[in-house]
């Protein structure tokens, strides 16, 4: 089992999965009703997202999150990032994401492992909605606005350049990945940042199309 990460799911699954449209649909008109009664207003759009996801790894095992987590915490606690090799330097190092996820505004750090949502509105809070909600990953949904922000601020310490002169989406997230470094980035030798880097471009991607064509990130 692992974690998948889609941007336009319901478009991705017509023609192949009848069943998986129709329940998919109930679950993001769900998440938007809720959200609603939180003052927030978004809503699925219809038809695919019309904004091609660059080469990327479109799912890999749940751990592997908390890879990209720790360089987060190690970046915002001004401590030095260096590459995990197994769990022995996440376990190390989970006093930095405790500390960096107290006040649950990170949105990379306050989401679950296995489901639920980003969505392309720019809270600054990680929003938690009620267990009556029905909504998955605990009621827990973030904003693919501050996620790609906190991506761009994690960037240098992978080595990940990026293009300060502009924003994507007209966003103030920090920088654009470009086509040729997001090519030299999917193409990294298994070696030093390897999970730390696929992470970060999968979820990347994910951030750019969600926020440029207004679908939601779905985990699952």
């Amino acid at each position: 089992m692992g974690l998948a990460v889609s941007v336009g799911i319901i478009a991705g699954l017509v023609g192949l999965d009848d069943e998986g449209v129709v329940e998919f649909q109930s679950r993001l008109d769900g998440l938007s009703a809720a959200l609603a009664g939180e003052g927030i207003v978004w809503r699925e759009p219809d038809g695919p997202p019309g904004v091609e996801m660059r080469p990327h790894i479109g799912g890999f095992p749940y751990s592997f999150l908390h890879y990209l987590r720790r360089v987060f915490a190690l970046v915002d606690n001004d401590q030095p990032v260096t590459p995990a090799r197994g769990a022995d330097d996440i376990d190390r190092d989970q006093r930095w994401v405790e500390s960096s996820s107290v006040l649950f505004d990170s949105h990379l750090l306050c989401h679950s492992d296995c489901a639920g949502y980003y969505v392309p509105v720019d809270f600054e809070d990680v929003v938690f909605l009620p267990e009556s909600s029905g909504v998955d990953g605990g009621g827990m949904v973030g904003s693919s606005v501050r996620l790609l922000r906190e991506l761009c601020r994690c960037a240098p310490a992978l080595g990940i350049r990026l293009d300060p002169s502009a924003s994507a989406a007209g966003a103030n997230t920090g920088g654009v990945l470009s086509d040729a470094e997001a090519a030299r980035v999917f193409a990294l030798p298994p070696e030093d940042f390897a999970t730390e880097t696929m992470v970060w471009l999968t979820l990347f991607e994910a951030c750019r199309v969600s926020v440029l064509s207004g679908h939601a990130i779905v985990f699952h």
